[in-house]
This record gives C-alpha cells, sequence and structure tokens, in this order.
C-alpha cells in the first residue's frame, strides 16, 4: 500500500478501539485481557484493541483486533463509550472507541502484538495499562444496566444463558457496581 500524505490545518487524533469482552461461567464473571507485546506498557495487560485501518469503521477494526489478538470470532459486540481524555496514550493524541460482549467462555491465544492472552476473573484483575481500568468500571455499570433494566439484553442473553445464570450474574454485577463507586 503507497503512503498518503495528508496536510491539514487542523492537527487529527488517531483513532483506536477496545473490547471488553466478558464471560460467566456460571459462578464468576470473567473479563478477556491481553498481555501488551510492545511499548508502551510492555508486559502489562490491557483489553483487546488498537488503531483503526482507514478503510473500515469502529466495529469492524474492533472485531479484527479481537480475533488478531486473541483468536476469539464474536458474533456481537456493542458500542460502550468513546473515551477521549486527552493524555489517556502517551503516545499522542488518542481517541478511544471501547465495545463490550458477554460470551460463554472460550480458549483464547494471544497474536498479533498480544504476548498472551487469558481470562481473569473481575476481581482478580492486575493493573491495566492505559486508562483501561476506567473503561473496565464502564462496562461493568453498562452490563448490570443491561441484565438489570433493558429486557431485550436479557431476553438476547437467554440464547446463551439460563435464567438462574443470569440472575447470579446480576447479583455479582451489582455488588461489582456497587465496590467501584
Amino acid at each position: 500500500m503507497e503512503e498518503q500524505k495528508y496536510c491539514y490545518k487542523y492537527p487529527r487524533p488517531a483513532v483506536t478501539t477496545d473490547c471488553v469482552i466478558f464471560a460467566f461461567d456460571g459462578n464468576k464473571l470473567q473479563v478477556l485481557l491481553v498481555e501488551r507485546g510492545r511499548e508502551p506498557y510492555k508486559g502489562h495487560w490491557a483489553f483487546p484493541g488498537g488503531f483503526l485501518n482507514m478503510d473500515e469503521d469502529a466495529g469492524e477494526g474492533a472485531r479484527r483486533e479481537l480475533e488478531e489478538e486473541t483468536g476469539l470470532q464474536t458474533v456481537y459486540v456493542e458500542q460502550l463509550h468513546t473515551f477521549t481524555e486527552v493524555e489517556r496514550d502517551p503516545r499522542g493524541r488518542v481517541i478511544s472507541i471501547a465495545y463490550y460482549a458477554l460470551v460463554r467462555m472460550e480458549d483464547v491465544k494471544g497474536g498479533d502484538d498480544a504476548a498472551q492472552a487469558r481470562w481473569f476473573a473481575v476481581n482478580e484483575i492486575p493493573t491495566l495499562a492505559f486508562d483501561h481500568d476506567r473503561i473496565l468500571r464502564a462496562a461493568l455499570l453498562r452490563l448490570y444496566e443491561l441484565l438489570r433494566f433493558r429486557l431485550s439484553g436479557f431476553t438476547r442473553l437467554l440464547d446463551i444463558f439460563s435464567v438462574d445464570e443470569l440472575q447470579s450474574l446480576c447479583g455479582l454485577l451489582q455488588a461489582y457496581v456497587m465496590e467501584s463507586k
């Protein structure tokens, strides 16, 4: 691909996507993390994600990065929030569009620039790179709201989880949300 040069009056930020992928095993809520294989934050844990390509939208970029870094091919991700704090990335001005999903736990394997990928219990999360702790709190709150207040989200999840599993998960999410306040 030929390198293109752009000249604009105003500087442009870079855009990334991050994927907060939850799994529920019937007892514990798990979240998928990757160990960063490159700087910044090499060796630290983060959400799967990366820079958008010029020919893809944010959802496509999120799903691509998720598959490249973990091997996970999720069928559905929902946009969570856009994180725009000026100093969120030491490489420069980077805006991240975060996505989240709740899936059945599958085997994952690190790939691309992720040294490894693995599931962590939400109450046993290591220190996260960038502002991913803030992204995690937002995703936990959204998942709790989805299960607690949105019937459409609940019925969609009935194809994946039993009612008892979802009620158990809702109780765990309530505890996590209350803890993080």
